[in-house]
């Protein structure tokens, strides 16, 4: 196995990025992959994956942290999954019937998640998250959404209408959305007074990597929904095959109306699913006398090869514990990274937070506010020693050597980290621009 490290450069990788912005818009296909989210000529184009490591195009090794945006959990190139996937192509992949596969992918599903009568899938997020929505307001009536004030949930107008970057979103869409505040149910409370019975849905996650649902919270948007006569959709994307193989509604006793699912679904083939109560999922059936809902109608939703890849994803965790692992490996990480922090009177800037399984790092500048100077000098840094990553999100694939190295490549990066903050800023070490959020009105600072 090759040593984690950069020193082939990134003349490869910068030259393939170049040639990726005359391509596709931003660069890549989705934008926290974008190249203004790394250091100037430190965007990494990879080349495979084994485990937790990947490889680019310039040969150099990296530990990779965050793996597919969160979505692959057992470690690229899991085996079982691939034998499964490569059964399922000898057979074919797209039929214009239903397979058996589907029904057997659909009672794994149930099995999995008792607050759940029926299940769609799709391929990503955004498809079962705009579904639900639509379900949501065909079912009450109403148009408006109340989303809380977490990162993400769709690509689609309903919720890119409420983000900074919502250029082409037509005004009244824009209206229809609502914002509150996780862990104040007084700011949901407000939302349904102000609304006057228009809400159709909450939407939300029920924890995040840095935050809990405080005591009674989730209980209390299930009861405001109740009363309000609005749905509760759980966004599981994140917390589902991470937090539990049957989501955050299993960890915090709290089920919603509907769920959605992604990401670790599938080990990082693309699959999706819409999940919730029989009487709601039917309206897009052939079982209601309501008029239908065009709930989702997807030509490679029910393809076998993500459907393979499921049922071997939902085989390992019933055989093994991957979050067990996950939850050891990013309990020993976050305490070596902390300590190393400490070590070097840099932990009031610089830290590994959240839940194990899905670790996030802080980086501040001298005066103790988060600084994207400063997350690019420690991500560039990292590089430099052989680490890719947004943030700590680990993997069941991730070994004690894994955490180790990357320890030591904080403790080595921090070295640099204190000279910048003796100094007063990152001129002098950092190389390039600055990162820049994802979700932005305009490409500047980052513009090319």
């Amino acid at each position: 196995m090759d040593v984690p490290g950069s020193g082939r450069g990134f003349k490869r990788s910068s030259a393939l990025q170049r040639r990726l912005h005359e391509l596709v818009p931003g660069g890549a296909h989705t934008y926290a992959r974008g190249s203004d989210q790394y250091p100037e000529d430190m965007a990494p184009i990879l080349v495979r994956g084994d485990g937790s490591r990947v490889w680019d195009a310039d040969g150099n090794c990296f530990i990779e942290y965050g793996m597919g945006l969160r979505s692959v959990t057992l470690g690229h190139g899991y085996r079982p999954v691939l034998d499964a996937v490569q059964r399922a192509l000898a057979d074919g992949v797209n039929f214009s019937r239903p397979t058996q596969l589907e029904v057997a992918a659909a009672e794994d599903f149930l099995s999995l998640v008792p607050g759940a009568d029926m299940v769609k899938f799709a391929k990503n997020g955004s498809d079962a998250t705009t579904a639900a929505i639509r379900l949501a307001r065909a079912a009450t009536g109403r148009d408006m959404v109340a989303v809380c004030d977490q990162p993400f949930f769709s690509a689609d107008d309903w919720f890119i209408g409420a983000v900074e970057m919502n250029a082409g979103v037509p005004e009244g869409t824009r209206g229809q959305t609502v914002r509150f505040q996780f862990n104040d149910l007084d700011s949901l409370r407000l939302r349904f007074a102000e609304c006057g019975g228009q809400i159709a849905c909450v939407v939300m996650e029920a924890a995040t990597a840095l935050a809990e649902p405080e005591p009674g919270f989730l209980e209390g948007v299930r009861a405001l929904c109740d009363a309000h006569g609005a749905l509760l959709v759980f966004d599981e994307m994140i917390t589902g095959f991470r937090w539990s193989a049957s989501g955050a509604q299993s960890v915090y006793g709290v089920r919603p109306d509907l769920s959605c699912w992604g990401k670790a679904m599938g080990n990082g083939f693309p699959i999706s699913a819409l999940a919730g109560r029989r009487d709601l999922m039917e309206l897009g059936g052939l079982r209601t006398d309501s008029p239908r809902v065009f709930l989702l109608s997807t030509t490679h939703g029910p393809e076998t090869v993500s459907l393979a890849a499921f049922r071997a994803v939902v085989r390992a965790y019933t055989e093994s514990d991957p979050i067990g692992v996950m939850e050891r490996r990013g309990t020993e990480l976050a305490e070596g990274v902390n300590a190393a922090a400490r070590e070097l009177g840099v932990a009031d800037y610089v830290a590994a937070i959240g839940r194990p399984s899905c670790l996030v790092f802080t980086t501040r500048d001298e005066d103790g506010r988060p600084s994207q100077p400063y997350r690019t000098l420690f991500l560039q840094e990292m590089l430099r020693r052989g680490v890719l990553g947004q943030s700590f999100v680990i993997s069941a694939a991730h070994t004690v050597a894994d955490v180790e190295h990357t320890v030591q490549a904080v403790r080595e990066a921090l070295v640099i980290y204190r000279r910048a903050l003796e100094d007063g800023g990152v001129d002098r070490f950092l190389v390039g621009r600055p990162v820049a959020p994802a979700l932005r009105s305009l490409a500047s600072p980052r513009q090319l």
